[in-house]
């Protein structure tokens, strides 16, 4: 995706969609710095803009949005734009200011905070998900529990979490203070634990919501479609379960339906 001109994207997303793709995901390391390389601006909100234009794609999603480039212009266009899908996968990593410093990363505590609360403002139906290292070199328990009590805020639709490895060559491969392997599983732990009760806690919310559905099979014994509304990314998120009440083949296709209950990190849902 990187390095890539606009027209060439372009060219191949209509290709996509003439072979009939319903769900088109833009996908770089840093997808918002897209552009920059060869335009020397980022781009990536007047791409999304024209591949809107593009007729087949129902939904359009982008990964990974890091929150240093995430601009003004880039939520207007996720938020004007019915086929982008409400949904930014922003990787803050930290909340700690010294352990964002020590990591490199130009954001920091309250531009993280203000970000969050900006998208949340602006696209009220919108879903957040990031992801997390705990055990960086020199996090300190005062570090790690401001990231617990920030999680407890923030109330991510998703998350994931890590512990920090060493990676030869890295610069933080040298950096003092290591924390003990035993110290990074417990803060893991903890941390997933905690999400764990916010993402059921926010999927109640959704009982008695209808939601669009595009159904992507079927379970083994044909009680339920298995697909994903616009809250789910492919193999990273949950899914839902559409009970099977007609015989009709809606493999590949976009239904609505109301949610009647919640399991783990899934929704189940009745046709409407």
């Amino acid at each position: 995706f990187e390095s890539r001109k606009i027209e060439d994207v372009l060219k191949e997303a209509e290709q996509l969609a003439k072979k009939g793709v319903k769900e088109l995901v833009v996908i770089a390391q840093d997808t918002t710095k897209y552009g920059i390389d060869l335009y020397g601006k980022p781009r990536l909100a007047e791409l999304l803009e024209k591949l809107c234009k593009i007729h087949g794609f129902k939904w359009i999603r982008f990964l990974y949005a890091y929150p240093e480039t995430i601009t003004d212009e880039l939520i207007e266009v996720v938020k004007n734009n019915e086929k982008i899908c409400n949904y930014f996968d922003i990787p803050i990593q930290h909340i700690s200011n010294s352990v964002l410093k020590k990591m490199n990363r130009k954001s920091n505590e309250e531009s993280i905070k203000q970000l969050i609360k900006k998208i949340r403002k602006e696209i009220p139906n919108v879903i957040i998900r990031t992801s997390l290292i705990v055990g960086f070199p020199g996090e300190t328990e005062d570090d790690f529990q401001k990231l617990c009590e920030f999680v407890k805020i923030a109330k991510f639709d998703r998350m994931g979490a890590f512990t920090y490895s060493k990676e030869d060559g890295t610069p933080a491969e040298k950096l003092p203070n290591q924390i003990h392997g035993n110290t990074k599983k417990a803060r893991y732990n903890k941390i997933m634990k905690l999400q764990q009760e916010i993402s059921k806690e926010n999927e109640k919310k959704n009982i008695g919501r209808e939601l669009e559905i595009l159904i992507e099979g079927i379970t083994p014994d044909k009680k339920y479609y298995v697909g994903r509304s616009y809250m789910d990314v492919p193999d990273i998120d949950g899914v839902a379960y559409v009970k099977n009440t007609s015989n009709e083949d809606l493999i590949g296709k976009y239904i609505k339906a109301k949610v009647v209950d919640v399991k783990d990190y899934d929704l189940i849902l009745v046709e409407k």
